[in-house]
């Protein structure tokens, strides 16, 4: 049977558990379309990223 080596120390067992208490996802708005989108993401509905045209836009139907 596996047997812990030894004790979790607080501070081990708070590093671990740090994400857990994660705040909500963040949005940025776009500056040229004012589209909310995550941050370092690539904008689904416009294709660009950084200012510059990585996909071809979503055609509506």
């Amino acid at each position: 049977m596996a047997v812990p080596r030894s004790k979790v120390t607080k501070s081990k067992r708070g590093m671990r558990r740090s994400t857990d208490f994660l705040k909500a996802e963040a949005y940025v708005e776009d500056k040229s379309t004012g589209e909310l989108h995550r941050p370092h993401h690539l904008d689904l509905k416009t294709g660009m990223y950084r200012g510059k045209q990585i996909l071809e836009p979503k055609e509506e139907k």
